[in-house]
């Protein structure tokens, strides 16, 4: 029993010794990877609020499917309706959202809006839908069919509500087209209202800016007695604006058994980008960024595969992240752990490069210390031999008083406990005792 309790203390004692030993440098280390990732703050927060639009918008129907891809990494994205791409850049603004879906030419950018935001890249092209009431047409132009802008002199246009931007587009085009705002009823109601009025008969025609996946605009393209706009001057309206982008609408692509729409049409597009505030986290940036390019990636209406997500169309800087996921296959790690576990491993490891470079060289000190500790368990009994020696030589005490002084050490030094490979140590020092013992009675003489 006495024997297992001198070695557990003395398994104590070493432990102890390789703390003290260690312990500051560990300290220290802990410490430096703390600081860092208080710096790096490596995980994302789990919530983000992204802008979207109205109701049955394609930005609200791209929303939920942020959302719904984000879900699996554990990130819970809140939708934020909104009346559209003008509003949604309000909401970046004042903090009211972190990502928001902004089509080109519909706000003014400020200068400092370069500053405080930036772009995951284009997304999708937005076409200009004019859609309008065949039967107004052929009463007031006997036609059926209007090609220009100019045709809505006189007819009751909804253009949207000011929050979609939309409003300040048409604007612009019917200045460009020298038609002045009160040639035309203008009405500036929401989506959906203004889709019920203008079935009912109570507009002419209507105005929006949306993606092809829009349910509205699946239903108003396929609404008998409902026009779309057909803009043949669409080339030259994208050398007057420069964010918009001529395309086409293929003859079928809506229903090729109904052959819908029965012929090509030419339509002027603006791109959606997804803008996100500065100050973002880069994780959910990443995340939003790659995402993308399975939700956008696809072929459209409007583009081929994989022409979408891009870097073209950009009206602010393009975050890296958004730059790497367009142009980059996605990190190695990602691909085989977990989120989290990537995103922490791929933050902290350059930082956590630099400190095992520095600690490494630190840690030479620990074993040269911890063997100074054990030592000096043993040798800090020499000097007090070597007092008694002295005295000793001297005559300064009797030899039963020294003889004394000796037990005691020696009584002390049984009680020493060090690890076995230091064991030669201390029965050296116990034979030192013993040779000075020995010299006593040749003293004494």
């Amino acid at each position: 029993m006495g024997q297992m309790s001198r070695r557990l203390r003395t398994a104590l004692l070493s432990l102890r010794d390789l703390l003290v030993s260690a312990g500051p440098l560990a300290l220290l280390g802990a410490g430096l990877v703390l600081l860092a990732y208080w710096w790096l703050n490596p995980t994302p927060p789990r919530t983000v609020t992204l802008a979207t639009g109205p109701a049955q918008s394609a930005y609200e129907a791209f929303g939920q499917r942020y959302r719904d891809a984000l879900a699996a990494s554990g990130i819970n994205v809140v939708l934020l309706p909104s009346d559209g791409s003008s509003s949604n850049l309000q909401l970046l603004r004042d903090g009211h959202a972190d990502l928001a879906f902004v089509q080109g030419g519909t706000g003014e950018l400020r200068p400092e809006d370069s500053d405080e935001l930036v772009s995951l890249g284009s997304l999708f092209v937005e076409p200009i839908w004019l859609f309008y009431r065949g039967d107004v047409a052929r009463r007031i132009h006997r036609s059926a069919r209007l090609e220009g802008l100019h045709q809505l002199r006189g007819l009751r246009v909804n253009v949207g509500s000011p929050g979609s931007g939309v409003p300040t587009l048409m604007e612009r085009l019917l200045d460009a087209n020298h038609i002045p705002l009160d040639a035309l009823t203008l009405t500036r109601l929401e989506q959906t209202p203004a889709t019920v009025a203008f079935l009912a008969g109570r507009l002419d025609a209507l105005v929006f800016a949306s993606a092809p996946e829009s349910l509205m605009v699946q239903m108003l393209l396929q609404t008998p007695g409902v026009q779309l706009m057909h803009f043949p001057q669409n080339e030259a309206y994208s050398r007057r604006f420069p964010f918009l982008t001529p395309v086409v609408l293929p003859r079928g692509v809506v229903d090729l058994a109904a052959n819908v729409p029965p012929r090509d049409v030419r339509l002027v597009a603006s791109t959606t980008s997804l803008l996100a505030r500065e100050g973002t986290h880069p994780a959910l940036l990443q995340l939003f960024a790659q995402s993308a390019q399975g939700i956008h990636g696809n072929a459209g209406w409007f583009n081929r595969a994989r022409e979408f997500p891009s870097t073209r169309h950009a009206e602010l800087p393009i975050a890296k992240e958004g730059e790497r996921a367009i142009n980059e296959p996605a990190p190695l790690m990602q691909r085989y752990l977990p989120f989290w576990i990537a995103n922490l491993v791929e933050r902290m490891w350059l930082v956590l490069g630099i400190l095992i470079a520095i600690m490494l060289p630190l840690w030479r000190v620990v074993p040269p210390l911890y063997q100074f500790r054990v030592r000096s368990r043993v040798f800090r009994w020499y000097g007090h031999l070597r007092d008694i020696e002295d005295d000793m030589e001297r005559g300064e005490a009797t030899p039963d008083a020294l003889r004394e002084r000796l037990d005691r050490m020696e009584a002390q030094v049984e009680k020493v406990s060090v690890p076995l490979s230091y064991a030669d140590e201390l029965y050296a020092l116990r034979n030192h005792i013993q040779l000075v013992r020995r010299r006593l009675p040749r003293a004494a003489g």
